[in-house]
């Protein structure tokens, strides 16, 4: 079948957008564009970065995936005619009853860290004015995100979403025009990170010796260990969704004089799985050795989050019904999956 000649714009725009961590981390982030009834819209797994090198975009029918969702099915249906192996993404649904040719969502670091404070409707206003632009609370990715995304849009039209506790979301009529409202949202709402202390190298390996883990090459990562503020943030809850799926909720860290093996053992004893990533307060940060890119990612967009917090926000973390629903989510499960295998 012929694709729509926008897709090759698409497949350039999202390869940029997903090159940048500041706007998307691993397979986060998606995009779409409409044309007639269907609509192409980036798979469950992949990753924008990979746009322009492989198949990552999934053709939905558009008037099926509409129906569907109003009958609150989440099966997004392949528009006729067309195969493909992968799953639209766990978005598609939102993509679906945006009104705008093109979407695009991404996880901006400056936008997840306005989005996790109580505090930032006054300045949201100031920084956005002159946009069409509106704030959504937290609602659970898929379905009940699209309904509360369809439910406001219909009282107020808007180009740009702020979604708590998640990321942005931007509507335009091409993918040029797309890009460079994400980017102007970036320019307005763009936080200075803090620095902090560099890792101790040597003594994480010393820590890490006859374990599973290392220390994490990212060397701005540490900085979630080095710097007490950050440290408070990470191990007081979850900020955001990719944070509870590809890290675990929250952040654990050793206290006092425990040691990496004896926390581990603790860790076994009790049935829990050891955990992607630990911090080691006032050194660094250690990650096991078979974590994926992905987790990796993770932690570096978690850095450039909580750099970016000001000392005396105050934040809303997600709460542990919403974890735990992440946590038990197949479409997520299969995410997941389709993530290593990158």
């Amino acid at each position: 079948m012929q694709k729509p000649a926008g897709i090759d714009e698409l497949r350039r725009m999202s390869a940029r957008v997903g090159s940048n961590i500041l706007l998307t981390q691993a397979a986060g982030g998606n995009s779409s564009i409409k044309q007639d009834d269907v609509l192409w819209v980036k798979a469950s797994g992949m990753w924008l970065a990979d746009a322009e090198d492989k198949e990552v975009f999934v053709p939905i029918s558009l008037s099926g995936a509409r129906a569907a969702l109003a009958e609150d099915d989440e099966r997004m249906p392949l528009a006729p005619g067309h195969h493909s192996p992968l799953r639209g993404s766990i978005e598609t649904s939102l993509h679906a009853l945006m009104p705008h040719p093109v979407v695009l969502h991404v996880h901006s670091v400056n936008t997840i860290a306005w989005s996790v404070r109580t505090d930032a409707a006054d300045k949201l206003a100031a920084r956005l004015h002159g946009l069409a632009w509106q704030r959504i609370d937290y609602h659970h990715p898929g379905l009940p995100l699209a309904r509360a995304v369809s439910e406001s849009l219909a009282r107020r039209p808007a180009d740009v979403l702020i979604l708590g506790n998640h990321g942005l979301v931007v509507g335009a009529q091409t993918c040029e025009a797309a890009e460079a409202l994400v980017l102007e949202v970036e320019r307005r709402l763009a936080l200075p990170p803090r620095s902090a202390a560099l890792a101790d190298t040597t003594a994480l390996a010393e820590i890490c010796d006859g374990t599973a883990y290392s220390p994490v090459a990212d060397q701005i990562s540490h900085q979630l260990a080095t710097d007490r503020h950050n440290l408070g943030l990470v191990t007081s809850g979850s900020l955001y969704p990719d944070h509870v799926i590809f890290l675990g909720p929250a952040l654990p860290a050793l206290v006092g004089g425990e040691t990496l093996t004896a926390r581990l053992a603790h860790t076994a004893r009790a049935g829990l799985p050891a955990p992607i990533a630990m911090l080691i307060p006032g050194k660094g940060i250690v990650i096991r050795n078979d974590a994926n890119a992905a987790a990796q990612a993770m932690l570096s967009c978690l850095v450039l989050v909580a750099s970016r917090l000001p000392l005396r926000a105050q934040i809303k973390y997600l709460p542990a019904k919403a974890e735990q629903a992440l946590l038990n989510w197949d479409a997520e499960r299969y995410r997941q999956q389709m993530t290593a295998s990158r």
